[in-house]
Parts: C-alpha cells; sequence; structure tokens
C-alpha cells in the first residue's frame, strides 16, 4: 500500500519527531511504500490567499503551488498524519494543509449542487498524535482534534476507510515509561495498518 505519511511539527529532535521515526518503522515493517511528506521541512504555506479563496468552487483552479500535494495525495491508498495537538486544536500548518489541499478538484466535487467525496483511493487513515493536557481536559473542549480526523478527513476517503486515532494524553506530566509504552503502541499499530 502507498501511505502519505504528512508530519506537522517543526522540530527533528522533539517526541514528535520519535513518534514519526517509530510510525515509519512500523509502516516499512507492514510493506508499506512511505510518501513523507514533512510540512515544516517543506515550508508549506498554511495561508489560503484571496485569490485561491476567489476561485475556490472552480475545480479546475487547483493554484500550482497545491498541485503537487494534490497529486501525492490522489496517488496515495493511505493517510497517516503525525502531529502534535497545541492549544486544544492541530498545528496551523496542518489546518492550512486541510484548508487548501482538501478542496474541490481534490478531495471532493460539486455536482448538482450536492457536495461529493472524491478521494476513494483513501482506504485506511490514522493519526497519530499528542496533548499536552489530561483526557477528560479534551474531552470537555470536545476534542476538535479528533473529530477534524475522524470525521472531516475521513468524510472525503473511500466510504469504507476506517479512522484510527492514536493519541498520549497529558505529555506535560507524561514520563519515560509512559512515552515509551506509547511509542511501542504506535509502532505496533502501524505494523499492523
Amino acid at each position: 500500500m502507498n501511505v502519505l505519511l504528512v508530519r506537522a511539527h517543526p522540530l527533528e529532535d522533539s517526541f514528535n519527531g520519535a513518534l514519526l521515526a517509530r510510525t515509519q518503522a512500523g509502516l516499512q515493517r507492514a510493506g508499506h511504500a512511505i510518501d513523507l511528506l514533512d510540512l515544516y521541512a517543506d515550508d508549506f504555506d498554511p495561508r489560503l490567499r484571496a485569490e485561491e479563496r476567489r476561485t475556490y468552487a472552480d475545480a479546475a483552479a487547483v493554484p500550482a503551488e497545491i498541485r503537487p500535494y494534490a497529486d501525492r495525495l490522489l496517488a496515495a491508498d493511505a493517510l497517516v498524519l503525525v502531529f502534535p495537538v497545541w492549544c486544544f486544536g492541530v498545528p496551523a500548518i496542518l489546518k492550512g494543509f486541510f484548508d487548501r489541499v482538501l478542496r474541490p478538484g481534490v478531495a471532493f466535487v460539486y455536482e448538482n449542487n450536492v457536495v461529493r467525496p472524491r478521494l476513494a483511493n483513501i482506504r485506511k487513515l490514522a493519526a497519530v498524535t499528542t496533548y499536552g493536557r489530561p483526557r477528560w481536559m479534551i474531552w470537555y473542549v470536545g476534542d476538535l482534534p479528533r473529530r477534524q480526523v475522524t470525521r472531516y478527513v475521513r468524510w472525503f476517503c473511500h466510504p469504507s476507510a476506517r479512522a484510527e486515532y492514536l493519541a498520549h494524553y497529558h505529555m506535560n506530566a507524561s514520563t519515560p515509561a509512559s512515552r515509551g509504552a506509547y511509542l511501542d503502541k504506535v509502532e505496533r499499530r502501524m505494523a499492523a495498518f
């Protein structure tokens, strides 16, 4: 399976960097081909510009700078997102990726005033993430990142696509043991992906 692995974190030497490495290791163990898209390393611009917004509904008007990202998404069989949760949301660069790449002509089309998903090529979806706060607090504020992945992004995918969401909560109080256990879990789950 061809997996588009999208990372949204600026630091290579962070815990998120370790998560990326273990995610890749698990996917490689399963024999998947990995197309790594590191949004920060790629200097992805998350800003939706005025002209881009004006032509947003035109499926033929995908901006030239977005087309390579769209092509990579359309060539994938699976999508795996590796990101931290900051301020109870996905990083701005990942939100910008959703805003700019999951657009008409790429992720969906308008047909007779009805929006229809277009990413039937994506049959598996997963997120690997960390939260600074405890799970009860995330639940209290609504856990938007989980819903963005398991409902919003998943909606564009193949109707039978499953969304797996792996999260480590309360990183601010985590221990080497809890982080190690999470890294092991991520690699195991990706090896079974």
